[in-house]
Order: C-alpha cells, then structure tokens, then sequence
C-alpha cells in the first residue's frame, strides 16, 4: 500500500492494487476506484485535511498528539 498527499487539491491519494481499474465510483469526499472484480484499489479522499482531523479524533488520547505531528 502506498499514499500520497497533494496540498494544493487537498487530496490524500491511497494505492491499494497496482491491478488496473476498471470504473471509479464517488461517495461523498471518497472516490474509490475498483478493478473488474469489484476490488477497490485506488482510493481518492477529498477534503482530505477535514476526514484526517475529524479522524483523529477517533484515535485514543495517547496516539493523537504522534498522528497531529506526521500531519505536519
């Protein structure tokens, strides 16, 4: 797996797969791309500075402040 975070579209990018994809499908801030076996395996978060925040506030309270400082 592998990801990638582009600052100016405020786009976090997840690699799955390298399968190719075969159609994309959007669900919110998601885009999620699936091979012809309905696997996803490229995943687009939108926005992706809110989910990551809202996100961390699922974590417990002593992983938060080491996830905030990798968000810098």
């Amino acid at each position: 797996m592998d990801y990638s975070y582009d600052s100016e579209s405020n786009v976090l990018s997840i690699t799955i797969s390298k399968k190719p994809f075969d159609y994309a499908q959007e669900m919110g801030d998601f885009i999620v791309h699936f091979d012809k076996k309905n696997k996803p395996v490229y995943i687009e978060i939108l926005n992706a500075d809110m989910f990551l925040k809202h996100a961390v506030t699922r974590l417990p309270q002593s992983s938060r402040k080491t996830f905030l400082r990798l968000l810098r």
